[in-house]
């Protein structure tokens, strides 16, 4: 796709406009992946406070 491309942009100059598609890609990219993690951890996070709750009313239970 991008042999498609390429020779648009460079019949016309836009290299610069080629680069900031470019970067502006990288970025959406790298935020994408960023949330993902975010995402990833947070429910991580849920699960371990779950845990420990529960690990907390066991404990309630047992003592006298």
């Amino acid at each position: 796709m991008l042999d498609l491309i390429l020779p648009k942009f460079a019949e016309h100059a836009d290299i610069g406009h080629l680069a900031l598609i470019i970067v502006v890609g990288g970025l959406s990219a790298a935020w994408q992946m960023t949330f993902r993690e975010l995402a990833a951890a947070n429910r991580r996070f849920d699960t371990f406070v779950r845990e420990l709750a529960r690990f907390n009313q066991r404990l309630e239970r047992d003592d006298p």
